[in-house]
């Protein structure tokens, strides 16, 4: 696709409201391009990203796929605009992902970059103040387009040069997604719920990530990842355990896991696999052990053998006692 030249270019979530915007703008008979950014708790992993190439190929438009890495764990570290209801830096991450497609616009040659905005429709990140902000922080003036509420802002050059034509963009605003939902049952299109979002919009991450900068804040790439996924657990001042909750994220954390972590799982069953990270000792890695057969199959028997490992070999087997529930409610964050 590179060298090829691109009217525009598509911030592309799968949701609603790109989806909506992609089929517009091709609807009118521009030649777009859509670029999906992967968070980071899902990057690395040689993950297909189904979903999303599923959608852009029922759009029938071509798709570049970016996958985050450390410098999207710095903007969480410090957002300038703050944080939304839970750990969603969402101005700054909108600001940040801008950034990084303006090159990308340029690339292709394209004329501008359109996004699913609409205002009013976040109370935080899409007040018409914050939307204006965003193209001013973005270095975007006159090439970020909103078509899903451009009459209700300023003609964008694309539109003043006619290569976009104003009369057929909306002036949808507020936080309902009527029109939107109407929009998509009358054309047919697929996308993700209304309702979804970045995981640091849920409770459960946010929460762990929130704990994890308070208690741990030289935290690395790795630990940010890990915020994503399995049963945390503080089992002392600068220690923490993370235990798997199927088979997926067992995959996962193999992948995760860093030379200095001591890595658990049961040793005579099939089970989740448990990951200590920070300083240890024998008491903590016993205290792991138990916590990882607490949620095995194995949680109704007297004892459970729990193999232990450091950098890919054993080190010992434990034979220990599960852990009772609240003994692991009360270390869970």
């Amino acid at each position: 696709m590179i060298g090829r030249h691109y009217d525009g270019l598509v911030m592309f979530s799968g949701g609603l409201d790109s989806m909506v915007t992609a089929h517009l703008l091709k609807s009118m008979g521009l030649n777009v391009i859509a670029l999906h950014y992967v968070l980071p708790f899902y990057s690395g992993f040689g993950l297909p990203h189904s979903l999303i190439r599923d959608y852009a190929e029922r759009l029938d438009i071509p798709l570049r796929i970016e996958e985050e890495g450390p410098e999207f764990m710095e903007m969480v570290r410090a957002p300038q605009w703050g944080f939304g209801k839970n750990a969603n830096p969402c101005l700054d991450c909108r600001i940040h992902r801008l950034v990084k497609a303006k090159p990308v616009m340029e690339e292709y040659g394209a004329a501008f970059i359109a996004t699913g905005e609409v205002i009013g429709q976040r109370p935080k990140s899409q007040r018409l103040e914050c939307l204006q902000m965003i193209v001013r922080r973005t270095g975007l003036d006159g090439r970020l387009l909103r078509p899903l509420s451009a009459q209700m802002l300023e003609e964008t050059i694309p539109e003043k040069e006619g290569l976009v034509d104003r009369s057929k963009l909306f002036a949808w605003h507020g936080r309902g997604r009527k029109p939107q939902l109407e929009y998509a049952r009358t054309y047919g299109l697929r996308h993700n719920p209304p309702a979804g979002g970045c995981l640091l919009t849920n409770e459960g991450p946010s929460q762990r990530y929130h704990v994890l900068a308070q208690k741990f804040p030289q935290f690395d790439f790795e630990d940010f990842i890990l915020v994503a996924y399995g049963r945390h657990f503080i089992l002392g001042d600068r220690c923490r355990l993370v235990v798997a909750r199927d088979d997926y994220e067992n995959g996962i954390l193999e992948k995760i896991v860093t030379p200095g972590d001591v890595q658990l799982e049961p040793a005579d069953i099939t089970g989740p696999l448990g990951v200590v990270r920070g300083e240890v000792n024998d008491a903590i890695i016993e205290t792991a052990a138990r916590f990882v057969a607490r949620y095995s199959r194995a949680r109704g028997e007297e004892t459970v053998a729990v193999r232990v490992f450091r950098t890919g070999a054993e080190i010992s087997r434990l034979t220990i006692v599960p852990a009772e529930p609240a003994q692991c409610d009360a270390c869970r964050f």
